[in-house]
Parts: structure tokens; C-alpha cells; sequence
């Protein structure tokens, strides 16, 4: 079965920088696209970024594009997401998801199209 388990999160000051960690085991097969999402309290699950493993491509949703940086390391089915000059709008938890299916770039934050999650790891940002 296969398992993500994210790491890094935590508090920090507006402006500061965290680095968010995924692991994933269960297999030896890279997922063909991993993305991370987050969730505020009172809110919906949103797309933060996404990798196609094949391509490289990324994407990111556009409060976060210039200052999160998503990558991942295929030898060690690690993703990672470097958060930067955070924002107290950053707050929430953080999710690691990934999954195998082929999937339209038009839809890479919709989260029910990954089919494997992690438990989240919380983020707080504050002034």
C-alpha cells in the first residue's frame, strides 16, 4: 500500500522560509504527477503546486507562484515544497498527494484527482 508521510511543517514568522518533506514508500514506481495541497480552517482543500514526475512540468496556484518552489527526488520518492517569504494567508495544513493516472494539466488542483494522501503537517504563519 502504498504511503505519504509529510514532514517540516510548523511555525513561523510572515516573511520567513519552511520546507515542507514527503516521503512516500509502498513502492518503487514514481507517480506520474505530486502535488501539495493545504487546507484553512473553514475552507476548502486547495491546489497549491504540482510536478509531472516525466516532464518536470510544475504548477502553482497564483497566491504562491514566485515564492513556493515544489520538487521532488525520484531516487529517494521524496517531494518537497520550498515555502518562502511566507504570508499569514500560508497558514493551514499542508497536504502530500500523488498518483499514477494520466491527467489533464487543466485539472492539476483539483484533489480528486489524486488518489493517494498524507496525513498533513500544519502550518502556521503569523505576524
Amino acid at each position: 500500500e502504498v504511503q505519504l508521510v509529510e514532514s517540516g511543517g510548523g511555525s513561523e514568522q510572515a516573511g520567513g522560509s519552511l520546507r515542507l518533506s514527503c516521503a512516500v514508500s509502498g513502492t518503487s514506481y514514481t507517480a506520474y504527477r505530486m502535488g501539495w495541497f493545504r487546507q484553512a480552517p473553514g475552507k476548502e482543500r486547495e491546489g497549491v503546486a504540482v510536478i509531472y514526475s516525466s516532464s518536470g512540468l510544475t504548477y502553482y496556484s497564483d497566491s504562491v507562484k514566485g515564492r513556493f518552489t515544489i520538487s521532488q527526488d525520484s531516487a529517494k520518492n521524496m517531494l518537497y515544497l520550498q515555502m518562502n517569504s511566507l504570508e499569514i494567508e500560508d497558514t493551514g495544513m499542508y497536504y502530500c498527494a500523488s498518483d499514477w493516472r494520466m491527467m489533464s494539466p487543466a485539472r492539476w488542483d483539483e484533489p480528486g484527482t489524486f488518489r493517494y494522501w498524507g496525513q498533513g503537517t500544519q502550518v502556521t504563519v503569523s505576524s
